[in-house]
């Protein structure tokens, strides 16, 4: 607990988790009900959708990820020359 409240552990990286998890869910039913929604055109855009929100909310939690892991390494240089 110490750590959350001095900011010596970070608590977004696994809010980002928790997001992609939703953002994840929320494409794919947004997808699925396109899909299934109606017209027959509707069918592709659905699953363009679903394809593209995947990819999308993935590069852009693991590029959040990373610049909280560049944190880290940092951290970890400064703490080995102090």
């Amino acid at each position: 607990m110490k750590d959350l409240f001095f900011f010596d552990s970070m608590l977004t990286p696994k809010i980002i988790t928790f997001v992609y998890w939703l953002m994840l869910i929320g494409s794919v039913g947004s997808g699925l009900m396109t899909m299934f929604g109606g017209y027959q055109t509707e069918f592709f855009n659905g699953l363009l959708m679903i394809v593209g929100g995947v990819i999308g909310s993935r590069i852009w939690c693991e590029l959040l990820i990373v610049l909280f892991k560049i944190h880290e390494n940092l951290q970890k240089i400064a703490n080995k020359s102090a």
